[in-house]
């Protein structure tokens, strides 16, 4: 299927209306792709996605989700399965980009149980209940793609608590992709490397001497930009990549190799 066809795959990315998931949308929709996006709280930046989709020749949806809520995805299921019948006369999606996530820098010693809890119901508890609750809605032979980070495998004092909800997420990837196989469902994981976004407040983006840093330790010689991720998720998304299930993809231009 390709985007001449007359039933373009619909793609659901949380947290699209900035960062690495609105590229991520926007890389789908020059693929071919439709969109469901989630927002937050900024409902003028998810519209302004939705209308840069369309400018592409694409159909999308702006819905808001806060993936903290774990109590909110019954109904949040229930939009998205009246906004699939109500736009595209459909009953289900094709893939689910499970990006939505915040970032929170904290020595080991000083993390706070707030924080913990706060990454734990954001990365963790929300990627693995709100996929639960879209199953239903997801095709048979649909994709699914979770985020990580590079933190996981290299470590930056401060994001002990950040990191290991990621390294949950990587495991719980080899389970999900083991247990929805037998429905054709694929399930891998990115893990993008430092990047420019507004991320705790642009601190990789806006700080030049930690960018100059980044960029020090990175094989490709500079940080990355939100392109690069939402690039290769379009990629892994695509046909070719039909076969790779419950694999980790670091997309960090290879740092600290």
């Amino acid at each position: 299927m390709n985007a001449t066809t007359t039933t373009p795959r619909i793609a659901l990315v949380t947290g699209a209306s900035r960062g690495l998931g609105r590229s991520t949308a926007l890389k789908l929709a020059e693929q071919g792709s439709d969109l469901i996006l989630t927002y937050k709280a900024n409902e003028a930046e998810a519209h302004a996605v939705v209308r840069q989709i369309e400018a592409l020749g694409r159909r999308a949806v702006a819905l808001q989700l806060d993936v903290a809520d774990s109590g909110s995805f019954g109904g949040f299921a229930e939009r998205v399965k009246a906004a699939l019948a109500g736009t595209w006369q459909r009953e289900h999606f094709d893939h689910l980009v499970n990006n939505a996530g915040i970032g929170v820098a904290a020595p080991f010693a000083e993390t706070t149980e707030a924080q913990f809890d706060l990454l734990a119901n954001i990365h963790l508890k929300g990627t693995f209940f709100l996929t639960q609750k879209l199953l239903p809605l997801i095709a048979d032979g649909g994709r699914i793609v979770n985020t990580s980070t590079g933190l996981a495998r290299f470590t930056f004092p401060g994001y002990a608590a950040y990191a290991a909800m990621k390294g949950g997420i990587e495991v719980l990837t080899r389970y999900m992709a083991k247990e929805l196989a037998p429905r054709g469902i694929t399930v891998n994981t990115i893990a993008p490397g430092a990047i420019e976004t507004d991320f705790r407040d642009g601190a990789v983006r806006d700080d030049p001497q930690a960018n100059a840093q980044i960029a020090g330790i990175t094989a490709l010689g500079r940080v990355g930009q939100p392109d690069d991720i939402g690039g290769a998720v379009a990629a892994l998304l695509s046909d070719g990549n039909r076969w790779l299930t419950g694999q980790r993809i670091e997309v960090s231009g290879g740092m600290l190799l």
